[in-house]
């Protein structure tokens, strides 16, 4: 028997059933479902010191479970001393039974690690069942060591849904797991 992630068995348990009962779904296949998730951290200071890009790529990879890939510039910006082709960032997309495993993760034993947490704001819809969720601090994943980051920084966690309106997306993160605010 293949391993199947907790989320992913729970999704299809009873999280299907769930929402084809609260929007009134006539097919399964109309249910929407969690189709990736992607890390991105942009490092403004990389422009003066190149291993910063490296230190992002490799804290992304131990985040995530899969290599990241760095990001690099479109245009030149003369006020940032930015050349086109220069390293800005990092990046990883997450699919399949490592995006489960990191949403797992990110909703166990991160988020419960951030100070002062009441929940995730439901904010950060873009109108198409997509959801953004930045993080302040990349400490919060038990991942990485406190003591070898040389700067805390933040990154921003992307849940692309096949979610036709904000409110159905919403509704399968919040049955996910994802703590939202109470308004």
């Amino acid at each position: 028997m293949a391993y199947i992630p907790r989320l992913k068995q729970e999704y299809r348990d009873r999280i299907i059933a769930a929402l084809r009962e609260e929007f009134g779904y006539d097919n399964i296949m109309q249910v929407p479902k969690l189709e990736k998730i992607v890390i991105s951290r942009g490092v403004g200071a990389a422009v003066a010191d190149k291993k910063l890009i490296d230190y992002a790529v490799d804290e992304l990879t131990k985040i995530s479970g899969q290599k990241a890939v760095s990001t690099i510039s479109k245009k030149d910006v003369a006020s940032f001393k930015l050349r086109k082709g220069m390293p800005i960032g990092a990046k990883v997309t997450l699919r399949g039974e490592r995006m489960y495993e990191f949403l797992d993760r990110l909703i166990t034993s991160a988020l419960p690690r951030v100070r002062d947490f009441q929940g995730i704001r439901a904010t950060g819809f873009d109108g198409r069942g997509n959801y953004n969720l930045g993080v302040t601090e990349q400490i919060i994943f038990p991942e990485i060591d406190i003591d070898k980051v040389n700067k805390i920084s933040g990154m921003d966690i992307t849940f692309v849904t096949s979610a036709p309106t904000d409110k159905e997306a919403k509704s399968l993160l919040s049955e996910l797991g994802l703590p939202f605010k109470k308004n």
